[in-house]
């Protein structure tokens, strides 16, 4: 059954925690770099993970950092699905540090299941996801929220809500990134989503993660940045005129989105200004191990 908090549930969610501290800022807008490796939704399949990011180069056979100075986007779902989440958010935190060591960049981004769990809306946990999170924190002394959960979800509720400390990890990602003429975003950037402000998008994001607000106003619904698919669905020419608008207003090039999965592998469309890269990588979907290589204007497939 899906459980999603009712009233009461999402007021004690919302509560900042006592311990919980801002997440340090991180830039929204960052200059043109000379190479870009995107990935898309990985959903909890750590093995495939660690296929696309060998497969890439980014990381050698014991899966270290061996790019150098290369910038890496990682576009969001990296939860659900899937039963090794834990592991993968523990690898891409470890593979952040060797990245800024070497003189590279690691981006993590959250999608709309990152969004999920922390909204605490688990209905795509699988039964494995619930137990990988037993060893995460100490819900011996349950308050008064986790009482309101089986005691089996406890542990994954306390890990993921407001200022847990998956959460924490969760607060230091973006939900919009702009690379040189490059926008990132899990499922699209449209133009309220530019009235509203970036930069402020995703700090009110952050805050609302780490347990120090509430979250945006519209941040769960249909034309979120990061439940959009009005770009990768089949986009139609009304879409690519609402493309169009947004990358002109940024001054940019082209959006890499994820969030739908193409079934032949990573697509383009609207004259190869959007790039979807959810080629489905996770054993839940049966996908493709793909991930997408931007060098100035040129813009390759890797697999």
């Amino acid at each position: 059954m899906v459980r999603i908090p009712g009233l009461l549930s999402l007021l004690l969610i919302l509560v900042p925690l006592a311990l919980a501290e801002a997440p340090p800022i991180q830039p929204t807008f960052y200059p043109e770099v000379e190479r870009i490796i995107a990935i898309g939704d990985l959903h909890g399949d750590f093995e495939r993970t660690a296929q696309v990011f060998q497969m890439a180069k980014i990381v050698d056979q014991d899966l270290h950092w061996i790019a150098g100075n290369l910038v890496v986007v990682q576009t969001g779902d990296q939860l659900d699905r899937g039963d090794q989440e834990q592991e993968i958010l523990e690898f891409l935190d470890r593979l952040q540090d060797e990245a800024k060591a070497a003189g590279g960049v690691l981006h993590l981004m959250n999608g709309n299941h990152e969004l999920m769990n922390v909204r605490l809306d688990l209905r795509y946990v699988t039964k494995g996801g619930f137990a990988d999170f037993d060893d995460a924190v100490n819900t011996d002394a349950p308050d008064s929220l986790l009482l309101t959960y089986p005691e089996n979800e406890r542990a994954r509720v306390a890990a993921f809500r407001p200022g847990g400390p998956y959460a924490k990890l969760l607060a230091e990602h973006n939900t919009v990134l702009v690379i040189g003429e490059n926008v990132f975003v899990h499922g699209g950037v449209l133009p309220h989503h530019l009235e509203y402000g970036l930069e402020k998008l995703n700090r009110d994001i952050q805050l609302w993660v780490a347990g120090e607000n509430s979250p945006p106003e519209n941040i769960h619904n249909s034309k979120s940045p990061t439940w959009t698919r009005i770009y990768s669905d089949e986009p139609n020419a009304d879409s690519c005129k609402i493309l169009n608008e947004v990358l002109g207003r940024l001054g940019a090039s082209r959006m890499i989105v994820g969030h739908t999965i193409q079934d032949e592998g990573i697509q383009s469309y609207c004259d190869q200004k959007v790039w979807c890269i959810d080629a489905g990588l996770a054993r839940y979907y049966g996908g493709k191990i793909m991930a997408l290589e931007i060098v100035g204007d040129q813009v390759k497939i890797l697999n």
